[in-house]
């Protein structure tokens, strides 16, 4: 049920970034679940995950609706997100990270390259690479040891797509995608690298430039729908011409 749900998260963000659910509508479970061709209890349970990080607002009465939101909240939210990542980064570098720590990491970097290996995206890699990439964040973050910028980065995640793990395909170009993630998944390399060096400065640049490559997949998912999206029906989703192959 945690996949289903992972999935469902990534498609209910990319509806809200390609204005097929515009800002202030109310979030219909039935309606929504017949769109993405699932059962209602997956998006009852994903609705609270999608208000934590700014997407929704829920209502007094019950329910939810969409947040309004700007493109420049996003990109400001993700600068910020990268300053603050790469202080936490900064940090643990010059602690000197733990090898348990270093191990855990070596673990996301191994689930990456399996997901690029094959040289394209399927359907599952959308929830996977999001997991994968929101544990790669939260170890880096978390082995800091420093609870005010832990705080900080969870603040600032509330605005929308602006935590790590906050991810959205672009189904229109599929092979445009793969290549971007495959490059930001080289940088996770790059990151890991750097920390067991020891590099500080290094780092912090590192992970300021990582963040900053989510605005350019924030941009290519927002633009992939026509023009007045979020005035029309919106077609279900597997059913474009964006599809994603199932292995």
């Amino acid at each position: 049920m945690a996949a289903k749900n992972s999935r469902v998260i990534v498609k209910i963000r990319e509806m809200i970034l390609q204005g097929w659910l515009p800002p202030g509508e109310r979030v219909r479970e039935v309606e929504l679940a017949g769109k993405l061709g699932v059962s209602r209890t997956p998006v009852r349970e994903s609705l609270p995950t999608l208000a934590q990080e700014g997407l929704l607002t829920q209502l007094d009465t019950g329910g939810f609706v969409v947040r309004a939101f700007t493109p420049q909240e996003i990109m400001d939210a993700i600068d910020v997100r990268g300053v603050l990542e790469g202080l936490a980064a900064r940090m643990l570098a010059e602690q000197g990270p733990p090898r348990r720590l270093l191990h855990s990491l070596q673990e996301c970097l191994r689930e990456g390259d399996e997901i690029f290996t094959k040289g394209h995206l399927v359907q599952s890699d959308e929830a996977r690479y999001g997991e994968m990439n929101k544990q790669f964040h939260s170890l880096i973050v978390q082995g800091a040891g420093s609870k005010v910028v832990a705080e900080a980065i969870e603040r600032n995640g509330r605005i929308p797509f602006a935590a790590a793990h906050a991810i959205a395909f672009d189904r229109v170009d599929l092979p445009r995608m793969y290549e971007s993630l495959k490059y930001y998944h080289r940088q996770h390399h790059a990151i890991v690298q750097a920390l067991e060096n020891g590099e500080g400065a290094r780092v912090a640049a590192l992970m300021f430039e990582h963040a900053s490559g989510a605005k350019e997949s924030i941009n290519m998912t927002r633009t992939s729908s026509r023009p007045g999206a979020a005035n029309a029906e919106g077609p279900p989703f597997g059913q474009s011409n964006g599809n994603f192959p199932e292995s």
